[in-house]
Order: structure tokens, then sequence, then C-alpha cells
């Protein structure tokens, strides 16, 4: 017998409408509440706090416009937007962590009504079938899976404290007094990037060219070595590429982001390509410069002009004077701040790849405790 078979023991498990079981309530403005502690839930999550609340028994948060699988489970008191229902549940039937943990199994996208901005209405909803299982029964489902949401929580507390550990000795080991300092002109060759004419088919077609932007180390990270988007080689003006191990950072627009890459390739326009000369090739170690340049990120985010956007000021960014300690030295930086890296950003080993195991398995056993068998509709 199955593990839920155990537990509901031929006990009965109902199938309810949403609506018989908890009262969805709309949310209402904040903006003219006073400032307090009581959270106030939008679509996204917090938004701020006040000091009134609409609500201060546990209730589940189902968005009804913009991030519809934004559901949230409240106990402390709170006050909510109108892009967000609250529920009051009649807890003489279900337990309100149990409907949390059940509507977390439901494709909220499936019952999207929206013709643009996602969007569920009231009346969707009312009808969402719940399966009723008696209190015991759900109370037993909850603890279970509490103990999974638990330990990711755990980590996600370990993970955070070990980033600003991490940060704590970044800043530290790149804190430098008697090295040689060089201004970046000096030290790199700086290119800017550009985007191929998106008119011309022929650049965006059966390219082999990796180029780069912005969401290329949203998704992928800092260290790079294939791209999202290809370009054809006709399309790379003069018929160069920017080195392989040459940074890219962002000098407009999104400030404040950089990467390695690895391979031979192009960037969009935000960025600014750096490349050693060939006289410093065999005094920088460049995993050293990758991490000396969140230094670098923090200065260019003090060192904008505004117009149209945001872009850093040149003139300055190529006199910043970056540290060429010894090759040994950078080494041993390297191998100490690869492994604060890998454990709080390396997806297949560090904390974030135990965080996400731990997220699968509460998904993998919830969706086994709460598969109850539906009633059989009569032909």
């Amino acid at each position: 017998m199955s593990y839920l078979e155990k537990l509901l023991d031929g006990v009965e498990v109902a199938w309810l409408p949403l609506e018989e079981v908890a009262k969805i309530k709309h949310g209402k403005d904040w903006k003219k509440l006073g400032d307090g502690d009581i959270p106030v839930y939008g679509s996204g999550g917090v938004m701020g706090y006040v000091d009134t609340y609409a609500h201060d028994k546990p209730s589940v948060l189902i968005p009804r416009k913009g991030s519809i699988t934004n559901v949230f489970y409240v106990e402390s008191p709170f006050w909510n937007i109108d892009t967000i229902y609250y529920t009051e549940i009649n807890t003489s039937m279900v337990v309100p962590k149990y409907l949390y943990h059940f509507i977390l199994t439901v494709d909220l996208m499936a019952l999207d009504t929206g013709s643009g901005r996602p969007s569920l209405t009231q009346a969707i909803l009312n009808n969402l079938q719940i399966p009723i299982p008696p209190l015991q029964v759900q109370q037993e489902i909850v603890d279970i899976l509490d103990k999974f949401t638990k330990l990711e929580a755990e980590l996600e507390a370990e993970l955070e404290a070990r980033k600003k550990q991490y940060y704590y000795y970044r800043d530290e080991l790149l804190s430098f007094d008697g090295v040689e300092f060089e201004e970046l002109h000096k030290v790199f060759f700086t290119k800017n990037g550009y985007t191929p004419a998106k008119s011309n088919k022929s650049y965006w077609t059966n390219g082999s060219i990796p180029w780069f932007r912005m969401d290329d180390i949203r998704k992928n990270g800092k260290i790079l070595s294939e791209s999202l988007q290809l370009i054809s080689e006709d399309a790379i003006k003069g018929g160069r590429l920017f080195p392989a191990n040459s940074i890219i950072i962002a000098t407009s627009a999104t400030i404040g982001e950089h990467a390695l890459i690895t391979v031979p390739h192009l960037s969009n326009q935000r960025f600014t390509s750096l490349s050693p000369k060939p006289e410093f090739l065999e005094r920088l170690n460049m995993k050293f410069v990758f991490y000396y340049c969140f230094v670098l990120d923090n200065w260019c985010l003090n060192n904008t002009t505004i117009s149209s956007f945001a872009s850093v000021n040149m003139t300055e960014f190529k006199k910043f004077k970056i540290p060429i300690p010894p090759l040994k030295e950078q080494a041993r930086i390297v191998n100490i701040l690869d492994k604060f890296d890998a454990l709080v950003n390396d997806i297949s080993s560090g904390l974030p790849a135990e965080i996400t195991a731990r997220r699968q398995q509460y998904e993998h056993y919830r969706d086994l405790l709460l598969n109850f068998p539906k009633p059989e509709v009569a032909a």
C-alpha cells in the first residue's frame, strides 16, 4: 500500500469547491495608512509595512493579477492590496496550512483569464475543487511537508550567512597596500560592444559567434563560455572578436555587473570589454581580475552620468587603478574566493544545489501526499 493509502486507512475524502471551505476577500489600497510593522502584500510579495491589518488569522493569499503563481501563507496580521486575494478559512473543515500546500499543486496559469496581464477571477477560484480528508489527516500531511520546508528555510538562512561571510572576506582580500597599481587604460584594451543590425537577417541566422548580453549573466552566471544568442561571422566589425579570457563590464543601463568570458566573443553595447595588453599577459591572473571587478562594479555605480539612461563616466573609468600583486598572491586570493563562490553560487555543488534538491524533494512528496482519488463521475 502507498503511504497515502495507509494514512487514509479507509476514511472518506470529500472534494468541495473552495468557496465552501474559505471565503475569498479582495484587497484594498494602503497608501493612506500609517507606518507600522504589519506587512502589506501584493502579488509580488511584501511591499511595505503599515499600522493596520486587514486580517489577523492564518490565511492563504492568492494573486488576483500579475504574478498569479506567487501564493503565500501568512499566520500573523497583514494587509493586502487589490492585486492579491486573502482567504477567510473555515478551520472546522480545513487546516489553513493544508490548504496552502494543496493550492501549490494547482496549475494556476491554466486558470488565467487575462488577455494580457495574467488574472484570476474570484468565480474561477471559488469553483476550485479541494480534497478534504479528516482534520487529523490534513494536520499529519502538514507536519510532514513542513519538515521539508523548514529544512529548506534553514539552508536559505545558511546561504545568506555564507554570502555575508564571502562578501566580507572578498572585500578584505581585495584591499591592498604596498603593491603596484596601474590605471585601467594602461593595462587593458577597452572596447565597446555593439549590436549587429537586426534588419540584416543573415547576421542572426546560423550564427557561430557568441554574443553576450545582460540576460546571459542573469541566467547563467558570471563565468561564461556559451551565449544565449549567436551571430554570424559577417556581423563582426573589422573581423575582430574580443579575445578569450576577457572581462565584459556593464558601463551603461544596468550598471554594476560583469562576467569573465572564456571564449572569443562579442557583446552588446551595454558592455565594455577589458582584455590585457601584451606586456601584462604574464603579470595578471584573469580570475583575479574577475574578482577585483566587483570593486570596479561598485566604483561604476558611484560614477555615473544620466541622460536617457545611466552610463559610467568613461574618462574616469579608464583612469581607475587596478592592483597588480605578485602572481603567487593573485593565485592565493583566487583559490580562497573560488571556494566561497562555489559554496554560495554554484548551482551544481554548493548550497544553492542543496536548496534546489530539498525544494524538489518537498514538491515530490507534496504531490504524492495530496494526490487524493477523485470521485467517479456518473456517465
